[in-house]
């Protein structure tokens, strides 16, 4: 119900308001120390009117940053590729679910995320605790656990509007806090993470 709610906001924005909030979105997030200091960042490709991505991207592959995008598996689970620009990705179409922008070239395997400086994630609501709820099929739960069973620590960025920023999302025993949410007003970081 809630996740229903925060999609039914978004779509209401227009291509306008999308495209204004990324550039913004992208603004604020080249702007964190994280990932100034990053050699590889594991994003995704926005989609419909999720907070847009693609100036960021190129952003990023600009000061020299390798940027893995997800490769949705059949079983919702992430493989792993390199972003070498928008004549990189494949528009792809999983099923009766939504159609993906994925990278077209080698697959690098989902542990390629244990190698990411910087995750960035997508979600619905970010609360603060710094708890995400996501779009509920389970994804990025997968990538958290796999970092987590290989040590690995990369800092972990939701990219959110505004209205996004909420005192409490429902929480399950798996979901782990993120250090930073991203906004088109700006940062905001929660303590202890």
């Amino acid at each position: 119900m809630l996740r229903r709610e925060f999609v039914t906001v978004r779509n209401r924005l227009t291509a306008d308001d999308v495209r204004e909030a990324a550039v913004a979105l992208a603004q604020h997030a080249l702007e964190l120390p994280e990932l100034a200091h990053a050699r590889t960042v594991a994003a995704y490709v926005s989609i419909g009117s999720e907070p847009g991505t693609p100036v960021l991207l190129d952003a990023l592959r600009a000061r020299g940053i390798d940027v893995l995008l997800p490769v949705l598996l059949p079983d919702n689970d992430l493989d792993w590729g390199s972003y070498d620009g928008e004549g990189s990705l494949a528009r792809v179409q999983h099923g009766g679910k939504m159609a993906l922008f994925e990278p077209s070239g080698e697959r690098l395997g989902p542990d390629a995320v244990s190698g990411a400086d910087v995750v960035l994630l997508p979600g619905l609501a970010v609360d603060g605790r710094g708890m995400r709820l996501g779009r509920g099929g389970g994804s990025y739960d997968r990538v958290l656990a796999r970092l987590e069973r290989a040590g690995a620590h990369p800092a972990l960025v939701v990219l959110l509007y505004d209205s996004e920023v909420v005192e409490h999302v429902p929480t399950e025993e798996h979901d782990r806090p993120v250090r930073a949410v991203v906004t088109p007003a700006g940062v905001r970081r929660f303590a202890g993470n």
